[in-house]
């Protein structure tokens, strides 16, 4: 048995592992280890901070998106209230211009119409006058003619103006 090379390379490893022992290795390995899982632990730790982190920030964008949404829906719903209550106020003054542009209108051609009137009977009255100077003259003479025709005349020209 001490002849045999497995014998000596087992008593070899039995003192190195009590070598080892002695100096304190596993505790240097163990406490390496102990550090790397505590390591691990603090990066899991910090990872799952991070996700929940995340998923708060994830909701609080996805309630402002939505609260945007709703925003922008107010503002084409009030664009649109707005262009409808314009639409309605600029049809209200169109029609009013109209009107008033009608009665104005309506109003210069009643006008004119009296206008025409008038010099209607303006002429048939200057026609008549001269008419009936002319027959005066005709068939009156002298002075008496003279002070017809002037009344005459004068009472034409009052009732004309």
């Amino acid at each position: 048995m001490f002849h045999e090379a497995e014998f000596w390379v087992a008593i070899g490893f039995l003192v190195f592992l009590g070598l080892m022992g002695w100096v304190g290795v596993h505790r240097t390995i163990g406490k390496s280890l102990d550090d790397r899982a505590a390591r691990i632990k603090a990066e899991l730790d910090e990872a799952r901070r991070l996700r929940n982190e995340a998923a708060a920030l994830l909701a609080e964008y996805q309630r402002k998106r939505q609260d945007a949404e709703g925003e922008a829906q107010e503002i084409v719903s009030s664009a649109k209230a707005e262009a409808e209550r314009l639409a309605v106020e600029a049809k209200a003054r169109i029609e009013e211009f109209v009107s008033r542009r009608t009665k104005m209108a309506e109003t210069k051609i009643a006008q004119a119409e009296a206008q025409a009137a008038a010099d209607v009977r303006a002429a048939a009255a200057e026609a008549a006058v001269a008419a009936a100077e002319k027959i005066l003259r005709q068939e009156t003479k002298g002075e008496v003619a003279g002070r017809l025709l002037a009344r005459g005349i004068e009472d034409v020209s009052k009732k004309l103006n």
